[in-house]
């Protein structure tokens, strides 16, 4: 059930997961701000100087276009502010004094983080610090909504894990995420800072440029590379489609049997990575793929289980990966068609 009273502050808002939360608000009619540097995984981070990062930088930047397009429909205005900015921060916060705080700014890629830590301590803690900090003083916040990872389980121990799972995290990406959950629930103790946390699982979805997996494979079979899979053949995930996580969000905002608890939002279950070329080979039959060694600093993860989302807050994904991934593919397909003269 929606209300429309409540204010909420969405840090990070333009970027993958933001925006897609943003227009969900609006059709909603929640009161909305949205604060974001636009120099992480976004607009003004996107550049021809790191081939790796963004390999494809005009059909990036063609899609965080997008995204601006969307909200200027949609009226959605993006306050331009960097939160590593404690004063700026600081003042936004408690001029706007939300009821509901969501945190999305950080380095949203494990590779990113383990090659260059320094940046992802800066964007990812720094920000988390300072927004905290001003979050500590608002006498009207209601929840403070961090989304984690599901890298803060390290190696699954078995084909899957609940919320009560030892979380062992690897890598400085997973190690960071667990790291930033732990001094949330310190506020909690110390302040008495209601939070909920979200540990999502391999997202996919439109207008990413974070050069998660589903997304690689798309551009590389729109582009006629090869499909290189770097995991073992008998590895899994639990792949989740962006429409099932922002209705698990509106869910933890909508009930309090969310507040003080941490969440598996994914689909909940585990699939073969190489289930996503199956589902490629329906819109490209000429598909070449290769294996390659997996990360050895990506923990071997599969299932993760929801059922303490859908019994304390009736989260009910509906987006299987065959569905999702397949919707996700439509649309990479038609965008590239309408904009391939764009980013020759």
């Amino acid at each position: 059930m929606k209300n429309n009273k409540k204010k909420i502050l969405i840090i990070g808002g333009a970027g993958f997961i933001g925006h897609h939360l943003c227009l969900r608000f609006k059709d909603l009619d929640y009161s909305i701000k949205v604060i974001d540097s636009l120099s992480v995984n976004n607009y003004l981070s996107i550049t021809e100087k790191n081939p790796k990062e963004y390999p494809h930088p005009k059909l990036s930047k063609l899609i965080t276009t997008e995204r601006f397009n969307l909200f200027k429909e949609k009226d959605i205005f993006i306050n331009k502010l960097d939160s590593r900015d404690y004063e700026d921060i600081n003042r936004e916060i408690l001029e706007y004094d939300p009821n509901i705080i969501i945190h999305l700014a950080a380095v949203s890629h494990a590779n990113k983080s383990n090659v260059d830590p320094f940046n992802s301590f800066d964007h990812s803690l720094r920000t988390l610090e300072n927004v905290l900090d001003s979050s500590k003083k608002l006498k009207n916040l209601e929840r403070f909504i961090y989304f984690s990872s599901s890298m803060v389980y390290g190696n699954f121990d078995s084909d899957f894990v609940d919320e009560n799972s030892k979380c062992d995290p690897i890598g400085i990406y997973g190690t960071l995420k667990y790291c930033c959950e732990k001094i949330i629930k310190a506020y909690s103790d110390v302040f008495g800072v209601q939070y909920t946390i979200i540990r999502p699982s391999a997202l996919y979805g439109e207008r990413c440029i974070s050069r998660r997996v589903g997304q690689i494979f798309i551009e590389n079979a729109l582009n006629g590379k090869d499909i290189v899979i770097n995991a073992d053949d008998n590895e899994k995930l639990d792949f989740t489609y962006i429409n099932d996580l922002i209705h698990g969000i509106i869910q933890v905002i909508d009930n309090k049997n969310s507040v003080n608890q941490t969440f598996n939002i994914t689909f909940g279950e585990g699939r073969n990575i190489s289930t996503l070329v199956d589902i490629l080979r329906d819109f490209f039959s000429d598909l070449k793929v290769k294996k390659k060694d997996r990360d050895k600093l990506m923990p071997k993860r599969g299932k993760l289980l929801c059922d303490k989302a859908k019994n304390l807050i009736n989260y009910t994904p509906s987006w299987n990966l065959e569905k999702g991934y397949s919707n996700y593919i439509k649309w990479y397909v038609d965008f590239f068609k309408r904009n391939k003269e764009n980013f020759k």
